[in-house]
């Protein structure tokens, strides 16, 4: 095992910038996606589907690599992720297609999941002795990336390429690659301690392998417009496949923390994907423009993590989540009903709440199931990012539908007018239920004054979605006090040693 040392210090460093390589990836796609639908003429369902392939692909390499990490080894991997991001950067680039952004993004998604595949173990076992402040450390990384790619592609402006601005990407994976190149990667503390393969399936057995392989399939399923009972066969067949090979539930904690993954990521990433849609009336009455929000509540994180060690020496990792859980909770309520120059206060209060929730996460699958080696620590990724995608932004969408169904009756009954019946959808039906939404067509035939109600109406809607997903760190302030009240009464919380 490798202790925290100077010496290790590149190693870390090559981590970290290789993080900030993944972020680029994302911030420059969600940045340039109008520029590629002018000039490839595509469709909102296209934009939506270049956004969501560099997700699941994600989940897939993370979880695939960290089955057979151990065995190839964390240099092979690294070598693969570089690949990824030069041969995804030179493909986009040069791409004349749709079919070619949807190449190089889904390449570009591989390259992110195998790198987050391999900097978490590696981390994980150089500083096995403070794994939470160090695997924080690491993931300021993900929202330095995208303040220096926001910041970059914001100056850059309208007149630059969006090729150009592709190409961004290439910097900090030059960087990571001479960085890392030649330097020796540790075995990792699994392995050191002499713990089997099997071993390391058994933490997350049948029924981690169940929510795992539904939320990978699921997407895939998507992906490719498979029958849905092709999905649930692969589910079961994967699943059962698992199950007879490890003959083991899996860790009941862990089950635990995989459904607790999956409200952390969507309060966070989910939150995110929809804060500039959801706060943009509010900025353009600032004269901000709304992109610089994400920038700002990354920055606040980027340096809170770096500083992470005290805070979760004093509250514990659980102790830490409990408090950010609230903390995110009271800045999603207060971002719902500010306004003006209060809008400020709230971001920060969402950024400081949102600040320790995925490495401090992280860290506590990392320090309670070491036997698990990258399997148990990656798949918990793995596990948010795919529910972000399925789950997560969809349910923000259907919360802020509702939100306008019951605004237009409201605002109807108060005012004797008909806005509900003139211009909303018939009832559709989605994985949450039925809704309604304003239907675009009919809104063409609307009044100037009916507009600016409607769009009055709309905005407030959007403001009212944050106060409904502010009930998610509600629920995970529960799980998070229950545990920490459970490891009270077993004596207090410890990293497990092997």
């Amino acid at each position: 095992m490798i202790n925290s040392s100077n010496s290790h210090q590149p190693l870390f460093w090559g981590c970290f910038i290789a993080l900030i390589a993944t972020a680029f990836g994302f911030i420059i796609r969600a940045m340039i996606i109008d520029d590629w639908a002018m000039d490839f003429q595509l469709s909102e369902t296209e934009k939506g589907t270049l956004l969501g392939v560099g997700l699941w692909p994600f989940a897939i390499s993370i979880v695939v690599f960290s089955l057979i990490i151990d065995r190839i080894g964390y240099r092979n991997a690294m070598i693969f992720g570089l690949a990824c991001h030069v041969v995804s950067a030179v493909i986009t680039i040069s791409a004349k297609s749709y079919e070619m952004l949807y190449l190089g993004t889904f390449i570009v998604a591989l390259g992110n999941g195998t790198v987050e595949a391999y900097i978490n173990p590696v981390v994980s076992t150089l500083f096995h002795q403070d794994k939470t402040k160090w695997l924080n450390r690491l993931h300021a990384g993900w929202p330095g990336g995208f303040v220096l790619g926001g910041i970059l592609i914001m100056a850059m402006g309208a007149n630059v390429s969006w090729q150009v601005k592709v190409g961004l990407i290439l910097i900090p994976t030059i960087a990571y690659g001479i960085l890392l190149w030649n330097k020796k990667f540790p075995i990792s503390e699994r392995v050191a301690a002499g713990v089997s393969y099997i071993e390391m399936l058994k933490e997350v057995g049948i029924l981690g392998a169940l929510i795992i392989n539904a939320l990978v399939f699921i997407e895939i399923g998507k992906a490719f417009d498979m029958h849905i009972g092709i999905v649930i066969g692969l589910i079961v067949a994967a699943t059962g496949a698992f199950g007879y090979y490890t003959r083991s539930l899996g860790q009941p904690l862990f089950v635990f923390l995989l459904f607790v993954m999956m409200l952390l990521a969507t309060t966070e990433l989910g939150v995110d994907s929809w804060i500039t849609e959801l706060m943009g009336p509010e900025f353009v009455e600032l004269g901000i423009d709304a992109g610089w929000i994400l920038v700002y509540t990354a920055a606040i994180m980027m340096v809170l993590r770096f500083f992470a060690g005290p805070i979760v020496h004093r509250l514990s990792p659980l102790g830490l989540l409990a408090v950010c859980s609230l903390i995110a909770a009271i800045g999603l309520f207060y971002l719902s009903t500010a306004t003006g120059i209060a809008i400020l206060l709230a971001a920060t209060l969402y950024a400081i709440g949102k600040s320790f929730f995925w490495p401090t996460m992280l860290g506590v699958v990392a320090e309670r199931f070491p036997k698990g080696g990258a399997l148990t620590l990656n798949a918990v990724g793995g596990v948010g990012m795919l529910a972000v995608g399925i789950v997560g932004a969809s349910l923000l969408g259907f919360f802020q539908d509702k939100n306008i169904d019951q605004n237009v009756l409201l605002y109807d009954q108060a005012n004797n007018t008909t806005i509900h019946q003139s211009y909303m959808t018939s009832p559709k039906s989605s994985f949450f239920g039925d809704y309604m939404t304003f239907d675009q067509t009919a809104l063409t035939q609307a009044t100037p004054e009916e507009k600016t109600i409607i769009q009055g109406i709309q905005d407030q809607s959007k403001k009212d979605t944050l106060s409904t997903a502010a009930i998610l760190p509600v629920i995970m302030l529960v799980c998070f006090v229950a545990l920490v009240l459970y490891f009270r009464s077993k004596g207090g919380y410890e990293a497990v040693k092997i």
